[in-house]
């Protein structure tokens, strides 16, 4: 496979890193921040520090060309939004005075000021801060952060490639800003735009960046002629500037499709491409376009999103195809290591036998490396890695944890009517309200309650045997008794027991089923300092035991109110895992629906006559592409039925989804059949409201009128207005008043205050209705 030309560009990089550091250090120095405990310079320090440790840790591993300004202290396209000078109105003010300051208070608002939208990047469980523009948007370039981190890894004596969102991206990720007409579209602000990457550019040609990285992931969504044109546009021009570095466009998350032919003409220096299984059309697509002679081809062969170990001969072979439609071959990841923890190697409690099968970002990094040297030097280089390689991927698929023969039967003896209500929506709407009595506007809660330290502290005791379980388990219904008395006394309609006992609603359950294995320390970041440890799912799932019974029910005896039972969907089980690669996803979803299923059952038969089950990856999961989407949305809508379809009429199905764009799977909502859903709604002012409506949804709905990413409180002629926009949309009879998503991010002070103004609200509001 080698030649000279290939030995020549046979470099490993990679796009970005994980930014939280071994211990979680940049979470505890901004929450430290946020609370008066760390300065602004301590701050800086610390991320400073980890900017310098990633770095030298992937030059110490053998990566070539290390990324910067890929590290934020909250979200990279909220930085893309400083950078181009984006600042909403409302924030200028807060920015001005302190840059610091002002740059959180877009990412999290202020009791006076409401922060930027937050919604999914991409089909990721990563969350960035929505830019909002305006036919009056000035850009203004500021180069600053990204200037500074390209000097600070030249200074380490590292060759850096500066990573920036493209323009494209940033503008169809952005939306039209408030009191901006609905139907302005921010892609027409292109001409504006492209000065001011110019601008940055050459800032960094100037602080001796030799390449820089436009990363333009939504080229590989379904995109239309116009969009496309801007796209061409955008390279052509920045292409033909004479002050600037050699540029880099990279796509993944999937094939690039139409955009491929405009990207490859582009008057651009290279192209990244993914070349993982989502996107593996890219290499015929690329051979059709004649590939891309006398540019860079930096291939993504090792999966950036998933934990398991890359099939390294698979890759060469990839790459040896590549050879001739480059010229020049770089390897790396098929996206920023972001999505993915940090060391695999500090994942003590799992047998090493199986942790030979998975790769974090450090072992990632080792593939890179290995492959690149493969490239450059032949097979032979790496005899012993693609030995060791070969064994640990039999080791997996002969292990008998992948498969449970029962399991697989029972998921084979599905049947059509396992998947359906004994009855009709509008026939069980009539039980429900029978049974369950509820007033017009019923308020109710998404199910967690605050966190607290105490709690947190209660299980690390628990872990380290400071506590046995009956004291674990007194402040568990300590907590319980507190969370439903102080639902009561606010005048809550449905109940929950505040789930104090979850450590996280899909590694809970994950803990509790066959198949899934749990880390110590595979921390992925979903928003600012909001980590999350994916479960890794590795076999065929079923329940071993109840998982929820025994503390709904006692939640439920301190209460002749309703009690919410709260599950995890499968959908989500299997959006917020790294999820097994060798079984198809609808096959796994069917999998865990039966677990839940009996969970539901259980719960039932206990006396619970309202079931939550939250699936809000639904839409986070939805294909990139339109032509993926009905498969996917077939069995994910299935997987939801099935979990929920055997309970009784009379028994009230809810589901919850937060923090993504509906309106493309108001269908898909419709076809789960749940008697009421929650949805987010705050930040994007009741736009789902509308989205339901105008779907002609039949069933009930709670648009949320409480933000909870957010540390103001909404006083409650914010929520009631709200809830007055909401019924523009939806009838009373069917509207349920509801904050956007759990509160176990929150302070016990600010929930209080804001579910308070929240039941004010719905009985202000309820009393403005017509009477019946």
């Amino acid at each position: 496979m080698t030649t000279k030309s290939a030995a020549a560009a046979a470099r490993a990089t990679v796009y970005g890193y994980p930014r939280q550091g071994p211990d979680r250090e940049l979470k505890k120095a901004v929450e430290g921040y946020w609370k008066g405990r760390v300065r602004a310079d301590a701050l800086r320090q610390t991320a400073a520090q980890l900017r310098h440790d990633n770095r030298q840790q992937l030059a110490d591993a053998g990566i070539q060309e290390v990324p910067t300004g890929d590290f934020s202290l909250y979200d990279h396209v909220l930085d893309t939004t400083v950078m181009v000078g984006a600042i909403p109105e409302r924030h200028r003010e807060a920015v001005a005075a302190d840059a610091v300051d002002g740059y959180f208070a877009m990412a999290r608002g202020t009791q006076d000021v409401a922060p930027l939208e937050m919604t999914k990047w991409f089909d990721t469980n990563y969350h960035y801060l929505v830019p909002e523009l305006g036919p009056g948007t000035v850009f203004t370039a500021d180069s600053t952060k990204q200037v500074a981190e390209l000097k600070e890894a030249l200074a380490q004596g590292l060759t850096a490639r500066p990573v920036l969102v493209g323009p494209v991206t940033y503008l169809l990720l952005a939306k039209p800003a408030p009191g901006v007409p609905a139907d302005f579209e921010p892609l027409t602000l292109l001409d504006r735009l492209l000065p001011v990457y110019a601008e940055v550019l050459a800032d960094l040609r100037a602080a001796g960046a030799e390449w820089v990285q436009l990363d333009e992931p939504a080229l590989v969504q379904d995109r239309t002629p116009a969009e496309l044109n801007a796209a061409e546009r955008t390279y052509r021009d920045l292409g033909a500037l004479t002050d600037r570095p050699k540029l880099l466009v990279a796509s993944y998350f999937d094939r690039l499709g139409e955009a491929l032919p405009v990207l490859a003409k582009a008057p651009v220096e290279g192209l990244a491409l993914d070349f993982t299984e989502s996107a593996a059309a890219n290499l015929d697509a690329l051979a059709a376009v004649g590939g891309l002679p006398g540019k860079r081809l930096v291939a993504g062969v090792v999966n950036g999103r998933n934990i398991w170990i890359n099939d390294l001969q698979k890759s060469l072979s990839t790459l040896g195809t590549l050879l001739g439609l480059a010229d020049h071959v770089d390897v790396a990841a098929s996206c920023s290591l972001l999505h993915v923890p940090l060391d695999a190697a500090a994942e003590r409690d799992i047998d090493p036998q199986i942790v030979r099968w998975l790769a974090f970002a450090r072992q990632k990094t080792t593939e890179i490396v290995t492959l690149a040297k493969a490239l450059a030097q032949g097979t032979e280089a790496i005899s012993g890695e693609l030995s060791a390689n070969r064994a640990a991927l039999a080791s997996r698929a002969g292990s008998p944890l992948t498969r449970d023969p029962a399991v697989r039967a029972r998921a084979e003896a599905v049947t059509d009517a396992d998947g359906r209500r004994s009855q009709p929506y509008t026939e069980r709407a009539s039980a429900q309200r029978a049974h369950l009595g509820l007033p017009l506007l019923p308020t109710t809660t998404i199910g967690s309650f605050p966190q607290t330290g105490e709690l947190r502290t209660a299980r690390a005791d628990l872990r380290a045997g400071r506590i046995d379980t009956a004291g674990y388990e007194e402040r568990i219904r300590t907590e319980i008794q507190e969370v439903i008395s102080f639902q009561e006394k606010t005048g809550i309609d449905v109940l929950v027991h505040g789930e104090p006992e979850r450590n996280d609603m899909v590694q809970y359950f994950a803990e509790q089923l066959t198949g899934y294995l749990a880390t110590q320390h595979g921390w992925v970041q979903s928003y600012g300092t909001r980590y999350v440890r994916p479960p890794v799912l590795a076999g065929d799932i079923s329940r071993r035991e109840p998982m929820t019974v025994r503390w709904t029910s006692y939640a439920q005896s301190l209460s002749d109110r309703p009690v919410k039972g709260m599950l995890t969907g499968p959908v989500t089980m299997l959006a917020w895992s790294f999820v097994r690669d060798d079984l198809p996803l609808g096959e796994t979803a069917r999998q865990v629906a039966l677990a839940l299923r009996d969970e539901v059952d259980d719960l039932e038969a206990s006396g619970t006559s309202v079931i939550q089950v939250d699936e809000p990856a639904l839409r986070e999961t939805l294909p990139l592409r339109a032509a993926d989407r009905a498969g996917y949305l077939a069995w994910a809508t299935e997987a939801f039925r099935l979990t929920t379809s055997g309970v009784r009429p009379a028994t009230q199905i809810h589901t919850h989804m937060c923090y993504a764009e509906f309106g493309d799977i108001v269908q898909a909502i419709d076809d789960l059949d749940a008697d009421v859903i929650s949805l987010e709604a705050a930040r994007s002012h009741m736009q789902v409201a509308r989205e339901l409506a105008a779907h002609g949804y039949p069933r009930e709905a709670g648009p949320g009128v409480y933000d909870i990413h957010s540390p103001r409180v909404p006083s409650a002629e914010e929520a009631a207005e709200l809830l007055r926009t909401g019924l523009k949309a939806i009838p009373a009879e069917r509207l349920w008043v509801n904050p956007d998503c759990g509160l176990k991010t929150r302070g016990w002070s600010e929930t209080r205050a804001s579910l308070e103004n929240l039941v004010a609200a719905a009985r202000t509001v309820r009393a403005e209705l017509p009477a019946s």
